[in-house]
């Protein structure tokens, strides 16, 4: 039977727990609390123990414009762990207000499996990718300000590296024109893929927060010397406008169980993964831990081994592959066993990293017993585990199958190996991923680029580990190219070092970094009543 409720309806008939009541079931004292009314608290913790605990990755094959409920299965999952007995947490990034407004709405899960207070977690949540806003924000006015003051850094306005943000999507910001005495070109990009943004996910505590703020690249001087944050005198103040953007926030599910969301760097223009604070938190305290990376194994998942591992010096002890019947007709032009090399595509990229496999399927009511059968003897001739998750439907119960599963399988020992080494130069790291790992043919770097690269390795960022920013529809960089596809051109179009979180991205194809509205965003359908009851947010 197919439930008609929106999420936002299912989410207001429960009734929450205190905050507190979720923490006291994770020991965590009423004074490491800093309360955001009765149902959002961030975590103050001048220590983290040992981590013990499991971790385990939901990742997925490349999705449709609506996603395909890789949230939904995390909290789905945490939830039955709990059920079952275990000390589980999950830990999810926090949802950007572009794709909220625009046509993918929010981030908080589906059905019976959510994070709660939704609307409050789907909007501005306890503020922190506002507080990244500013922080990139000053950053920038700090460099103007620098230049317009007599510039006695000589920095050449040509070479900013930093751009302003905004957490809306506005096509409009894509490229403006700085008035004043110095006119320059600049762009926009969205809060989520900012520098500032995989910092504070990516840094341990305050004063690691704020060393890597120091190590930010802002532009070259007129002879082409690097100019960084330490340069400028600025790390101090960025660092006050984020020091409670650190603190990690816990939240509940709809089933009361413990959820840490913190940080929200897209995966298909930044590194897509939730705080190192947050998991290295939840794996002290927790026998399993359940995350998710943004998108397909080719974005999300392949950037939390190969930059999120490294920080964390951990890797996974399960990966799990999400996929659903949608978007393997997606991927196959409305046909199943066209589209189902998609899910191989997403097998044979995670199989040179992580050996610890499990294929979990996200049922939709529109599935038949056909289809399902049809990926699960799939999956199994590969000899592969494989799970369905009904969770959206069900909560807890529809998940114990998987949770089952996924204890079973922590039980094995993992093989794990990032894609390459770091010592190898930055066109190597570049052609190992795109060839190796997306089964490029060939690859076309402008001169511009190719020059680029040499000067980043001349000044010391040779052994940085590779982003990818690309579209999340296909391994290629051409959105259209479904499926599986082999022997394609990729494209690079751009490429930038992010000195501060650590790596350099490189841009394929007509990649993003501020998205626009769609011609039916999510927006138009939300209504707010005089009571502050709020329907259409999903």
């Amino acid at each position: 039977m197919i439930n008609l409720k929106t999420d936002i309806e299912i989410a207001h008939e429960v009734t929450l727990k205190p905050i507190r009541e979720i923490a006291s079931q994770l020991n965590i004292q009423e004074e490491n609390l800093e309360y955001f009314g009765k149902y959002k608290a961030k975590m103050e913790l001048d220590t983290i123990g040992n981590p013990n605990g499991k971790f385990i990755l939901v990742t997925s094959t490349n999705p449709t414009p609506y996603g395909e409920g890789k949230t939904t299965v995390t909290i789905g999952l945490n939830d039955a762990l709990c059920k079952l007995g275990k000390k589980s947490i999950a830990t999810l990034r926090e949802p950007s207000l572009g794709p909220v407004f625009g046509i993918k709405g929010g981030a908080t899960g589906g059905g019976y499996a959510q994070v709660v207070p939704m609307e409050d977690i789907n909007l501005h949540f306890t503020g922190d990718i506002h507080a990244v806003t500013a922080c990139n924000n000053l950053l920038c006015a700090i460099i103007d300000n620098h230049i317009f003051q007599g510039n006695t850094l000589n920095i050449d306005s040509d070479t900013i590296q930093v751009s302003r943000c905004l957490d809306i999507n506005d096509r409009a910001l894509r490229n403006v024109e700085l008035l004043g005495k110095h006119k320059r070109k600049e762009t926009f990009v969205i809060s989520t893929a900012s520098e500032i943004m995989a910092i504070l996910c990516l840094s341990e505590n305050l004063m690691d927060l704020k060393k890597n703020l120091k190590h930010i690249l802002v532009a070259y001087t007129k002879d082409n010397q690097p100019i960084y944050v330490a340069d400028l005198q600025a790390e101090e103040a960025l660092t006050i406008l984020l020091k409670d953007a650190i603190k990690p926030n816990l939240v509940q599910s709809l089933e009361h169980n413990p959820i840490f969301i913190h940080g929200g760097p897209f995966a298909n223009i930044a590194h897509g993964c939730s705080s190192i604070i947050a998991d290295q938190l939840a794996l002290s305290i927790a026998d399993y831990v359940v995350t998710e990376a943004g998108f397909g194994t080719d974005l999300g998942a392949f950037k939390f081994m190969d930059i999120k591992c490294r920080k964390m010096n951990t890797s996974p002890d399960l990966v799990i592959i999400n996929t659903t019947i949608r978007s393997l007709k997606y991927n196959g032009e409305n046909e199943l066993e066209k589209g189902i090399c998609n899910l191989q595509a997403h097998i044979d990229m995670m199989k040179q990293m992580n050996t610890n496999l499990l294929i979990c399927l996200n049922h939709f009511a529109t599935d038949t017993d056909l289809e399902i059968a049809y990926v699960k003897n799939y999956v199994e001739q590969q000899g592969l585990p494989f799970a369905i998750c009904d969770a959206f439907a069900k909560g807890s119960e529809g998940a114990i199958p998987l949770a089952q599963k996924v204890i079973e399988l922590c039980k094995q020992n993992n093989t794990f190996h990032f894609p390459y080494s770091l010592d190898i130069p930055i066109i190597k790291k570049i052609e190992c991923i795109l060839k190796q790992f997306y089964q490029a043919a060939e690859i076309i770097i402008p001169e511009n680029i190719q020059n680029e690269i040499s000067k980043l390795e001349k000044i010391g960022y040779h052994n940085l580990p590779i982003c990818v920013a690309k579209t999340q529809y296909s391994i290629s960089d051409d959105a259209k190219l479904l499926g599986y596809p082999h022997h394609h051109t990729i494209h690079i179009t751009g490429i930038k070092v992010a000195a501060g979180a650590g790596f350099i991205i490189v841009y394929l194809g007509n990649i993003m970094t501020m998205p626009g509205l769609s011609a039916n965003p999510a927006y138009l359908h939300m209504t707010i009543d005089s009571d502050k009851n709020i329907k259409g947010l999903y």
